[in-house]
């Protein structure tokens, strides 16, 4: 308890009520209706005008306490540990890359690369280090900072801006080597525990060094945090926590940038983007993982979710933006809401259904196997194999689960016990068949998830099986029908692999020249409705 009440004490405080801070309640509802209304799926919403939290909700089964994927948020958190190394003299922005990391001249043709010696930490931060990183290089090899150095110039560097996870990968590998800690290491005392945030988790590659462009998990009051400290110009509860100097520069103007949507034409500081109020900015990480801050409102929020298309999101936002919040100079609203009625309802759960209790008998003592042969064994061969856990959880990680083999089913009153291998990975599940999920911890690929499940049957034959990381964005739904002694698994995510094709083609080509980006775009369409073929297997006696 006196670890929790640590953290506790430096929770965000919290006003009475919206009004009581400046934010309208009214605006507040008809922003969530809007969400739920346009089928956008956000998993928390929390904001905060005047150093206080006016407005929070959680999307069961999401919760206040459980860390989320945060993706390209993590390129804020690394620009932050970026102005503190800067701040106590270990890097300044115009540091050539090769003065830390010299070993990557090794990776180049043996005549000097005039534009590798050029390379500072800026260019790397604001996106114009003119590298272009193949988006689908394969994060399972150990060779991240090779595969930036061998990557094609697009720009020369601070010619042109081209958004990869690479550069800030680079980044924290100049970090580690300035400081000689891991960059959580290095933030702990100076952003984490100032700030009250537990130790999170941060995805890295094969030599211990943080993804940098990916891979952290926050809770969203921890997001909201950061997102308020460098609003308040990187006070946090009357302390100077980050370097001032640095929160002014890296979240100002510093190139153009090419994003799809309005909202990403606007600029590109130094791992943030400009927004369209002026002044305002905002950390983005795909799925919807966003936190904005408006400078002229003294305000900002955060949100997560699961949403593929932020832009969607965003527009969602900026329809009640700057109306949410309320001139403190202006008359009192007529009409408030109750905070309590401005609710997210639970995300869709397989509900209870009549049992097939001939089929239920029949699988018990038994185990599934599937065939190693036909399509199936493509999603291996091409490195993104078929997991228990979505594609969107394993897609950048360096160490993946997948070849899911090995299943049984244990059938009790109102659950089904689930237990099935990857690799050299076996876990076991418990599912709601009554309509409830069911929590339950399982590790894969190296990492551990808190994953809810439920299960249900479809008429005789047929069984769904849920499962949800809450850790990430998304949902894993398997389908089994049996005939005889065959049974056939379908695959399914939620959201599915079509939207994540579509966001992968548009964001290919938004980062190549048109005609290798048009190319590649393709490749990764007909990649996604590959990732999830039919798996073909017997069901057999357990010896």
């Amino acid at each position: 308890m006196a670890i929790l009440k640590k953290w506790a004490d430096k929770s965000i405080k919290r006003a009475k009520r919206p009004e009581a801070v400046g934010v309208s309640s009214l605006e507040l509802s008809a922003l969530v209706n809007d969400f739920l209304r346009s089928g956008l799926e956000i998993h928390s919403l929390m904001v905060m005008r005047r150093g206080k939290v006016a407005f929070e909700a959680f999307r069961a089964p999401y919760t206040p306490e459980m860390p989320h994927a945060m993706f390209s948020v993590s390129k804020s958190i690394t620009s932050l540990a970026a102005g503190f190394a800067i701040s106590e003299g270990l890097l300044a922005l115009e540091t050539p890359v090769l003065e830390i990391l010299p070993e990557l001249r090794g990776y180049v043709p043996e005549e000097p690369d005039e534009q590798l010696e050029r390379l500072t930490l800026r260019q790397l931060l604001a996106m114009t280090s003119g590298k272009s990183v193949p988006p689908m290089a394969d994060k399972r090899k150990n060779r991240w900072l090779r595969d930036f150095a061998e990557a094609p110039w697009r720009y020369p560097p601070g010619e042109g801006w081209n958004y990869h996870n690479e550069n800030c990968h680079v980044v924290c590998a100049m970090l580690q080597r300035v400081s000689g800690m891991t960059v959580v290491d290095y933030l702990m005392p100076r952003l984490f525990e100032p700030l009250g945030i537990p130790r999170p988790f941060w995805e890295t590659d094969g030599n211990g060094v943080e993804a940098g462009g990916w891979g952290i998990s926050l809770t969203t009051e921890s997001f909201a945090k950061i997102m308020l400290c460098c609003q308040q110009g990187g006070v946090y509860q009357g302390r100077q926590v980050i370097p001032a100097d640095y929160i002014q520069e890296a979240t100002r103007r510093q190139t153009e940038s090419g994003g799809a949507s309005a909202h990403g034409k606007v600029g590109y500081g130094l791992c943030f983007w400009m927004d369209l109020l002026p002044g305002s900015y905002r950390a983005e990480g795909v799925f919807s993982q966003l936190g904005l801050v408006f400078p002229d409102q003294g305000a900002c929020l955060v949100m997560t979710g699961g949403e593929i298309f932020s832009a969607d999101s965003l527009d969602c936002l900026f329809r009640h933006i700057p109306q949410l919040f309320l001139d403190e100079n202006g008359p009192k609203p007529e009409r408030v809401i109750d905070p309590a009625d401005i609710r997210l309802p639970p995300l869709p759960e397989l509900p209870r259904a009549p049992r097939s209790i001939s089929l239920e008998q029949k699988l018990e003592g038994r185990i599934i196997r599937f065939s190693q042969q036909g399509p199936q064994s493509l999603p291996q061969a091409l490195g993104y194999p078929v997991s228990v856990m979505p594609v969107a959880v394993f897609f950048m990680s360096a160490e993946k689960g997948g070849g899911i083999n090995d299943l049984r089913f244990r059938f009790q009153t109102d659950t089904l016990q689930f237990s099935w291998s990857e690799g050299s990975e076996r876990n076991t599940v418990l599912c709601g068949m009554d309509g409830r999920a069911r929590r339950s911890l399982i590790r894969l690929g190296g990492m551990d998830f808190t994953v809810g499940c439920t299960a249900a049957w479809e008429g005789a034959s047929r069984l769904h099986v849920w499962l949800r990381p809450l850790e990430s964005v998304a949902q894993r739904r398997l389908t089994f029908i049996f005939s005889g002694s065959v049974v056939r698994m379908l695959p399914r995510s939620s959201p599915g692999l079509s939207s994540i094709g579509k966001y992968l083609t548009g964001y290919i080509s938004t980062l190549l020249p048109s005609a290798l980006g048009g190319l590649m775009a393709s490749q990764a369409s007909k990649l996604a409705q590959l990732a999830e073929p039919m798996h073909i297997g017997t069901v057999t006696k357990l010896k």
